[in-house]
């Protein structure tokens, strides 16, 4: 491990996603590539790379299923594992003493769902005193539809969402952005 404060946590990129009634594959290829991206500078950079999962009891999040496993199309090679079973990684994971032990004062947040597990770690990071980069390009969600009958396209989830967090719970980055900020925190 690096003398970084900052690292990136991968949050629910995992094969249970595809056996969902809402998976669709339309976002996967540009989702995988600019993860693979962040992943692939942090590591670069010696910033240590996270990944969490999200487990349920029974059903494709169940460790029975088999499919609580890394998304096909990445590749990562963690500094630690979590498995989470609510919607923030920093509840009952062990994800947040491992910060404090490792001195983590940023978080790099990316994975799936933009909206759900990404965004609320995002606010609860916050909350707790983290500065947080989210990486929207480097998040996935699928489409939604509310209690009214609108359909809101993963493309409008990921707008409303940077605008949820924007100055309040993050910094919104590119992938390029999160690792310039890193290499600028090395160097400081």
């Amino acid at each position: 491990m690096s003398d970084s404060n900052t690292v990136l946590v991968v949050i629910d990129a995992q094969e249970s996603f595809r056996h969902r009634p809402y998976w669709s594959s339309d976002d996967v290829g540009k989702f995988t590539a600019r993860l693979q991206r962040l992943i692939d500078g942090a590591k670069a950079q010696g910033i240590p790379v996270v990944q969490v999962f999200h487990v349920e009891g029974d059903g494709v999040f169940s460790l029975a299923s088999g499919h609580v496993r890394t998304l096909t199309g990445l590749s990562i090679a963690p500094d630690a594992v979590f498995q989470k079973h609510s919607h923030s990684a920093l509840v009952g994971s062990g994800l947040d003493v491992w910060l404090v032990q490792h001195g983590i004062r940023r978080l790099i947040v990316s994975g799936i769902r933009t909206e759900q597990c990404c965004e609320t770690t995002t606010r609860h990071a916050s909350d707790i005193g983290y500065d947080v980069d989210y990486v929207t390009e480097a998040t996935l969600t699928f489409a939604m539809t509310d209690r009214r009958g609108r359909v809101w396209s993963p493309q409008e989830l990921k707008e409303r969402t940077e605008l949820v967090l924007e100055d309040r719970f993050a910094r919104i980055v590119t992938v390029e952005e999160a690792l310039e900020g890193a290499k600028l925190e090395l160097v400081a």
